[in-house]
Formats: structure tokens, sequence, C-alpha cells
């Protein structure tokens, strides 16, 4: 896997990191700031469902980290895919569910980071 591609990888994963802290630990805060167009009364009540998405995040990340440190050129090519599948997935269905502009943050970068992959492999 090229360096730029690595490069891409890892911030995915720390954007998905991102995600689940402020899913996790700051739903009720930072989460208002962020989803302006859902009913403020509902955060608190969502905190917990929050934070379920949010350890989902995690292991996205999980899984996007562990894709660069495998040696195995093969190996690192499929779970680097599969979890690229997974978030660029997630991003449209949260596009389509919650919010527009979830696509172009979550999953077009991953459907990028998918494409340059593939290519380059």
């Amino acid at each position: 896997m090229s360096l730029p591609i690595s490069l891409l990888i890892g911030l995915i994963a720390l954007l998905h990191l991102y995600f689940m802290w402020f899913e996790i630990f700051a739903w009720t805060t930072l989460g208002r700031k962020i989803f302006k167009t859902l009913p403020q009364k509902l955060f608190e009540p969502t905190r917990k469902m929050a934070a379920n998405q949010g350890l989902y995040n995690g292991f996205l990340a999980a899984g996007l980290l562990w894709s660069l440190i495998i040696r195995d050129n093969s190996w690192n090519l499929y779970v680097a895919s599969f979890f690229l599948t997974c978030v660029s997935i997630a991003g449209v269905f949260g596009a389509i569910t919650v919010q527009r502009k979830i696509f172009f943050i979550q999953a077009f970068p991953a459907i990028i980071a998918l494409f340059f992959l593939l290519v380059t492999s």
C-alpha cells in the first residue's frame, strides 16, 4: 500500500475516532451543534443510542488502523477494502436517513480511498 493511500486511510480512521468520541462522550453538547436540524429535545433521550453508534465508529477506525499495520500485501488490501466499503455504505445510509452532508464527510473520502487503493494494487 502506497504512502498517500495509507495517509488517507489513517485520516479516515482518525475521523471515525472523532465520531466515536463525540457520539459516546459529547452527544448532548457537541452533537447538538453538529446535528442542528434534529430537535434539541431528542439529544438526551438518544444519548445511549448515539453511544452505541459511536462504538461502531470505533470499530471502523480500528479496522482501518489494523489494515495499516498488516505486512502481507494481499491481506492489508482485503482488510482496508472491507473497512472502506463499510464506511462508504454507512456514509451513504447516513446521507439517506439523517443528513445529506454525511455523504461528503464520511462516504466520499472512503470511496476515493477505496478507488485509489483498488486502482493502484
